[in-house]
């Protein structure tokens, strides 16, 4: 299995703790996804910028639907979250 070199919360400064410290206050945990990106917290706020907006923001599709769709398609990536 690959192996990618992450920065874990407990090492986390500057930019990186801010969003690190946003996860955890909305979801109470960091998921890993984002720990990958860790080494680029500039990468990581506009991916975390990128979800928020296709996730919030108002389209065609309800709240309800989207995670719904985020959950299948987690699913059928052999995804855990």
């Amino acid at each position: 299995m690959p192996y990618i070199r992450q920065i874990e919360i407990d090492e986390a400064e500057g930019e990186l703790k801010q969003l690190y410290d946003s996860c955890l206050q909305r979801a109470g945990y960091v998921a890993g996804i984002l720990k990958v990106q860790s080494l680029t917290p500039v990468v990581l706020r506009e991916s975390l910028r990128f979800y928020v907006h296709l996730m919030k923001s108002p389209n065609a599709l309800s709240a309800a639907r989207r995670e719904m769709l985020a959950a299948v398609v987690s699913n059928v990536n052999d995804c855990f979250y």
